[in-house]
């Protein structure tokens, strides 16, 4: 599946990026048996962090891009944990969004969406999960949205 996933990517037009360090005191994942926890990914692409909020300066297609490379993010992460084998990604179990956004915003859904929607198109029914998605006040450094994962992984 390693080379589907890898495959799946390039004919997106997509490339996962380094699987970002842990900015504080924090593993970026956790595996206890086969389960992977991946801490939360905040929105960032290569010119840097996509900041904002949602209702306000940012409108829902863009809440839904920066969704995407929290997924991106995410992936990175299940490679890095499986040592560079996306073969061992059996499936997403679930995956929780954070969608900063003013206090009458309420399309998070359509924003975790962008995340969401990439999982299943890079990995089929593998990347079909449980999920929730919910506002925040503010998430760290101004992003616009923060995903955190569960994998299983073989």
């Amino acid at each position: 599946m390693s080379n589907a996933i890898e495959y799946r990517l390039a004919e997106l037009g997509l490339s996962l990026p380094d699987a970002p360090a842990p900015a504080a005191n924090y593993v970026p994942f956790v595996q206890v048996g086969n389960t992977l926890y991946v801490s939360g990914q905040i929105s960032m692409d290569e010119n840097g962090l996509i900041t904002g909020k949602l209702g306000d300066a940012l409108d829902v297609e863009t809440g839904a891009a920066a969704a995407r490379r929290c997924a991106l993010a995410l992936l990175a992460q299940v490679r890095a944990a499986c040592g560079g084998d996306l073969n061992r990604l059996r499936r997403v179990v679930k995956l929780t969004g954070f969608v900063n956004s003013t206090p009458d915003f309420t399309d998070q859904p359509k924003v975790v969406n962008g995340a969401s929607d990439l999982m299943v198109e890079i990995l089929g029914d593998a990347g079909r999960h449980a999920r929730s998605a919910v506002s925040a006040g503010s998430l760290p450094l101004g992003v616009a949205v923060e995903i955190e994962g569960i994998f299983e992984i073989g």
